[in-house]
C-alpha cells in the first residue's frame, strides 16, 4: 500500500528514536550495575575519574544527526535532540558527536523558531560543553546564545537553558569577551527574574567576576537594586553567590590601577559597592550575624579587602 513520504519519514524516525532510547536505558542500567559491583569491591587504586565506555553505536548517532538535518518536524527534532543530549552524558559519546560534525548541526537548531526545539538544542550543547575540545567548537554559538537569553520570555525554559550553557562556557576566561555585551541583560535578569533565574544568572556572573579583565565592564553596569540582594531574608543560594560576586569585584578593584571615578554612573555597581557604600556596608554588618558559615566567610572576605 502506498504511504505518503512524510508519514514514512516519521515512521522511520520513530523507529530510530525508539531504538536509540532503548539502548540508552540499557546502558544506564548496565552502568548502575557496574557501579554497585565496584562499590562492593572497594575503591579503585587509581583516583582519576573513570572514562565511560558506554559508547552509543556510531551508526545510530550518525543517523540521529542526519535526521536533524533532514526533517522539519519539530516533534522529531525535539526527540532526536533529547536522545543526543542523553547520550552526551557519556564522555566518549561527546567525542563521537563532535567527530560526526554533530555540534554544528545541533547548533543550527538554535535558529529554530519552535521554543521546545531551541531549548532541547541548548540542553544538548550544555551536556556536550563538558568537553574542552567541544567548547572550542561550541564557542562560535555564544553570541547567538546570549541573544537567545535576551530575547526569550523572562524565566522561560529557553532562557534558563541558555544560561546553563553560558555557565559552562564561562568556567574558564577563554570566552568571556564574547559575553561582554550581554552583561546588562544578565544583571537585569538578576533584578527581575525568579529565584531559579537569579541563581542561574549569578553562576554566570560569578564566573565573569573572577576574571580581572571583566571588572570594569561589570562595575559600569547600572543595577540600583543590587544592594537589596544582600539581605538575610534572601534565598541562601542567591545570597552566597551575590556575596562571592561582590567579593570578586572588590578583590579585582584593589589590584586595578588608575580607576577613574568619572567613568561610572551613580547607579552603577561601582557606586553601590564602593563610592556610595553606606547601605551596602550596613547590610554586610548585619550579615555578620547570619547563621550560615559560608555567608559569614564571604562577608569577611569583602570587608577585609
Amino acid at each position: 500500500m502506498w504511504e505518503p513520504r512524510g508519514a514514512a519519514v516519521r515512521a522511520a524516525a520513530a523507529a530510530l528514536l525508539l531504538g536509540a532510547g532503548a539502548c540508552y536505558c540499557l546502558w544506564r542500567l548496565a552502568a548502575g550495575g557496574r557501579r554497585r559491583a565496584a562499590a562492593e569491591r572497594g575503591p579503585r587504586a587509581d583516583s582519576s575519574p573513570p572514562v565511560s565506555t558506554h559508547t552509543m553505536d556510531v551508526d545510530v548517532l550518525q543517523k540521529l544527526i542526519h535526521l536533524l538535518q533532514a526533517t522539519d518536524d519539530p516533534l522529531i527534532q525535539e526527540q532526536a535532540l533529547i536522545t543526543l543530549s542523553n547520550s552526551a552524558a557519556f564522555s566518549v559519546n561527546q567525542d563521537i558527536i563532535r567527530n560526526l560534525d554533530g555540534l554544528s548541526v545541533i547548533g543550527g537548531m538554535l535558529s529554530n523558531c519552535v521554543p521546545k526545539v531551541k531549548e532541547k538544542a541548548l540542553n544538548a550543547l550544555n551536556n556536550l560543553s563538558m568537553n574542552i575540545k567541544n567548547q572550542e567548537e561550541i564557542q562560535v554559538f555564544i553570541t547567538q546564545v546570549c541573544r537567545t537569553v535576551e530575547s526569550a520570555p523572562l524565566n522561560s525554559d529557553v532562557q534558563l537553558a541558555g544560561l546553563r550553557l553560558l555557565t559552562n562556557m564561562s568556567v574558564t576566561s577563554d570566552y568571556h569577551q564574547k559575553m561582554i555585551n550581554s552583561i546588562p541583560c544578565f544583571l537585569h535578569l538578576l533584578s527581575e527574574g525568579t529565584e531559579r533565574t537569579q541563581i542561574q544568572v549569578l553562576k554566570v556572573l560569578v564566573n565573569l567576576s573572577a576574571n580581572p579583565d571583566m571588572t570594569r565592564y561589570l562595575l559600569r553596569t547600572q543595577v540600583p537594586s543590587l544592594v537589596l540582594l544582600f539581605d538575610s531574608c534572601i534565598n541562601r543560594d542567591i545570597l552566597v553567590r551575590a556575596l562571592v560576586f561582590a567579593a570578586n569585584l572588590k578583590k579585582n578593584m584593589n589590584h586595578e590601577e588608575g580607576t577613574v571615578i568619572e567613568e561610572y554612573n551613580e547607579d552603577s555597581i561601582f557606586f553601590t559597592l564602593c563610592r556610595d557604600s553606606g547601605p551596602f556596608a550596613q547590610r554586610l554588618a548585619s550579615l555578620l550575624h547570619h547563621p550560615d558559615t559560608e555567608v559569614k566567610e564571604q562577608v569577611v572576605r569583602i570587608l577585609t579587602q
